[in-house]
């Protein structure tokens, strides 16, 4: 039996192996089990993003039947009223600067009504809307046609970075995925939305703390103390947890300067 010197170059590492080689050709126990691990992370991504897939895939049929049937309204971007909708717009620009011009994506836009809101209210800001619903997107670029400071994409990868980014129930309807799945897809989601926000992002999604007897399925109750701590610990010392509004459901505004 002779000595063999092994090296394997792993991510523009080196390691030097030596030892004894059998008869039998055995490979050395490191190389299979770093060869296993990259095999599990690459199996482990490939579920993520069938998983993924599965879940934008429910999601996208179940928005685009309520703007279908229910048209640009509250009702077509599944809120109760008018009202709640402004009352969520009200709780996320909590986070914008109002003294100045900024840029903003709305990830999750629906058919744009937030780019009405910031219209009538005075704002100076360019706006991208972005939803995975084909036909909210098509409503909201025939409704705000003549504006030039709107502008919509249906695919993430399109978006820039912008001042702020602000996520307005979208994390609220999970249908037939799991608290775990939905989860797991909600943060990589917030960080998706993070790499995007240059000043800070927002973010609203129903509470825990609701009353149980009106608790549903398909949706998704999160733990407002979990995610004030992902977000203090993951992206900034400056976070805010809004929960003394009359809805139920909390609004978290991550600041990074």
């Amino acid at each position: 039996m002779l000595p063999l010197k092994i090296f394997v170059g792993v991510k523009q590492r080196r390691y030097a192996i030596i030892r004894e080689v059998c008869e039998t050709k055995k490979l050395p126990s490191v190389l299979v089990t770093e060869s296993c691990s990259v095999h599990t992370l690459n199996s482990d991504n490939n579920k993520r993003r069938m998983n993924d897939a599965k879940i934008l895939g429910d999601v996208e049929r179940y928005y685009s039947e309520k703007i279908e049937f229910h048209g640009a309204t509250a009702c077509g971007v599944d809120w109760n009223s008018p009202d709640s909708q402004r009352l969520r717009f009200v709780q996320l620009l909590k986070l914008t600067d109002h003294s100045q011009p900024f840029t903003i994506n709305d990830y999750g836009c629906g058919y744009g009504a937030l780019a009405d809101y910031l219209k009538g209210e005075g704002y100076a800001f360019q706006y991208c809307g972005f939803d995975i619903s084909p036909r909210m997107i098509a409503k909201g670029v025939e409704l705000h046609a003549g504006m030039q400071e709107v502008t919509f994409v249906s695919r993430e990868q399109d978006l820039s970075e912008a001042d702020y980014t602000v996520a307005s129930g979208m994390f609220n309807v999970k249908l037939q995925a799991s608290s775990t799945e939905w989860e797991s897809y909600m943060l990589r989601t917030l960080e998706a939305i993070s790499r995007l926000s240059k000043r800070g992002f927002a973010f609203n999604v129903l509470t825990k703390y609701s009353d149980p007897e009106f608790l549903r399925p398909d949706l998704y109750y999160a733990d407002p103390l979990f995610f004030f701590d992902y977000c203090k610990t993951k992206f900034s010392r400056f976070v805010s947890l809004i929960h003394d509004y009359p809805l139920y459901e909390f609004t978290i505004l991550v600041r990074k300067q």
